[in-house]
């Protein structure tokens, strides 16, 4: 298949995550950064997302509001990906746009996957991150592939998108939203309670 050139100004790049659900269990897969981009794909004008490696990102440095072009192609799963497009090649910095947001919704080159990791996340309320923290680099829209059977993971599944902040907890746009569930085998549901949160976060300082 031939590749789509794009062409367009970043408003927002967030890490690019997979989420894996077991019943009680979650795993994360950090396949790189999610960029949104505001301009043409494929000769059509659009808002539409690439994701790229953290290769990638260590070379540009891409940050909102920077102009940049490539070729990509569509991503073969939706329900496994954030974005919908991926394998960029030649990418180009065309221009370095303003320096974005420097407090909520935070808009800087944001920080190695390896940070995203350390610090933990906590649930974000899908239309708050919606309408709020889309463009914030410490957002994360997540695919979340569900094993309905942890004693058969090659059985059925089901997938969805779940939205998490990574930001310092004193975030005054931050609103947690529902509880998640989970389902499980025989009908069982697991409800993912507020203490899991607050355990994968508890070594920050409240402005962290």
């Amino acid at each position: 298949m031939d590749k789509y050139l794009f062409y367009g100004k970043i408003t927002s790049i967030q890490p690019r995550i997979r989420l894996t659900r077991s019943f009680d269990e979650a795993s994360h897969t950090y396949l790189g950064y999610a960029i949104k981009i505001a301009g043409t794909v494929d000769n059509q004008e659009t808002t539409f997302s690439i994701g790229i490696g953290k290769a990638a990102q260590a070379k540009f440095n891409f940050k909102v509001n920077d102009v940049i072009s490539g070729e990509c192609l569509p991503v073969p799963d939706p329900d496994m990906e954030p974005v919908d497009y991926y394998k960029v090649s030649k990418l180009k910095v065309i221009s370095e746009g303003e320096q974005g947001g420097l407090s909520a919704p935070w808009e800087l080159v944001p920080p190695e996957l390896e940070v995203y990791r350390e610090r933990g996340h906590r649930r974000l309320a899908a239309r708050t991150y919606d309408v709020k923290c889309s463009s914030c680099m410490w957002g994360c829209r997540m695919p979340v592939e569900i094993i309905i059977d942890n004693w058969n993971p090659r059985g059925r599944r089901k997938y969805r998108f779940e939205t998490f902040c990574y930001g310092p907890l004193s975030c005054k746009l931050y609103k947690a939203g529902p509880n998640r569930k989970v389902e499980g085998r025989n009908g069982m549901v697991y409800v993912e309670e507020d203490w899991v949160d607050e355990a994968a976060v508890s070594h920050r300082e409240m402005d962290e």
